[in-house]
């Protein structure tokens, strides 16, 4: 048998199979805390398996939403922040299906990288994990492609796809909304996953900051200020559900209030918010200030510190707000849907105060 004569390997194309085999013998145990007894398959099969509990639904219907981070990754890039990627991913799913009442049942993620690096997917499947557990779903699959031709040294893209449930009858589509409904927004934690390419010329152009600098008037750093992780509405608004009825929900993700409170207003309808009736984050007055944005620009593009809208009949309202109370967060009666062509209507002025 003649001996093999040496030649080119993979890893002379900058794919390196030994690190992707070493970050997934790390992250396995952080994956298999994510799962239940639905789940069917450990991890490393061609496909994975999840048998969901039908019990108690009648017409379980699936809803599912894929999703990114957007340039948010910027900043992970420029911090060396990791960790809270995956929670960002995860909760932007979890709050897009929630919108149409749904639970959460499972998750898989997609990761590409230029060269990769293992503690670097170590902690972005942290995240994932992490959110998942939050949420009460599985991670149960996912994918990490190496290639050094796509992406920078040091630059991944990561996004996912989640699947959950909801009875059909149990639906929220938000075609009961009526004229003199009450709209209850729920606070963000900041900037959530929306808004970043603005953020960063803002800060990095306008302002001439560093990622480390201390933000204006915040208390943080930019990189804190900016790295924030997306909440997940979904535990409190499942509470919420089971005490009132919950008319509609929008996630004010890109596009703010304005774009996103008309995707579930009946036809001739629209809303009217009054902006003095929270006080939006530092971060935005600084973002607002130093980019000497317009307020209805920064309306379009952030959150602007309303991260999850939902509808209640006026009867209804003060039940949802002692709700929303008595589980730990802020409740804030923003305003009520009224007639109109679709949009939103502002009172008032981004109250910093």
């Amino acid at each position: 048998m003649s001996k093999e004569e040496p030649g080119l390997r993979y890893s002379d194309a900058g794919v390196n199979i030994d690190k992707a085999n070493q970050a997934l013998s790390t992250i396995k145990d952080m994956v298999r805390r994510t799962f239940n007894d639905n789940v069917l398959e450990d991890i490393g099969s061609f496909g994975a398996m999840y048998r969901p509990n039908l019990q108690g639904l009648e017409e379980p219907v699936l809803v599912s939403s894929v999703d990114g981070v957007g340039t948010k990754l910027k900043l992970a890039f420029m911090t060396g922040i990791h960790d809270t990627i995956g929670i960002d991913l995860v909760s932007h799913c979890v709050n897009d299906i929630l919108v149409q009442g749904a639970r959460p049942l499972f998750f898989l993620d997609y990761l590409a990288v230029g060269k990769l690096e293992p503690q670097v997917v170590v902690d972005i499947v942290k995240g994932l994990t992490n959110g998942c557990r939050y949420a009460g779903c599985a991670l149960i699959g996912g994918e990490t492609a190496e290639m050094p031709d796509m992406y920078q040294e040091g630059e991944y893209d990561v996004a996912g796809t989640i699947v959950g449930i909801v009875d059909r009858k149990k639906v929220v589509d938000g075609s009961t909304i009526q004229d003199g409904d009450s709209i209850i927004g729920l606070p963000s934690s900041g900037l959530h996953t929306n808004g970043y390419s603005l953020a960063r010329k803002i800060c990095f152009e306008v302002a001439g900051l560093g990622v480390h600098d201390p933000m204006p008037g915040t208390g943080r750093t930019v990189a804190q200020a900016l790295m924030e992780p997306h909440i997940s509405y979904a535990k409190l608004m499942q509470i919420v559900m089971k005490v009132v009825k919950v008319k509609g929900m929008a996630h004010i993700t890109g596009g703010g209030i304005t774009d996103n409170f008309p995707r579930i207003l009946p036809e001739g309808l629209g809303a009217e918010i009054d902006l003095n009736a929270w006080t939006p984050s530092p971060v935005f007055k600084f973002l607002q200030e130093a980019g000497r944005v317009a307020q209805s620009e920064m309306l379009r593009t952030f959150n602007c510190g309303q991260g999850f809208l939902f509808v209640v009949s006026p009867e209804q309202e003060a039940k949802a707000l002692e709700t929303v109370e008595l589980a730990g967060q802020q409740r804030m009666l923003l305003g009520r849907v009224c007639k109109g062509d679709g949009t939103v209507n502002y009172r008032g002025s981004l109250n910093y105060a």
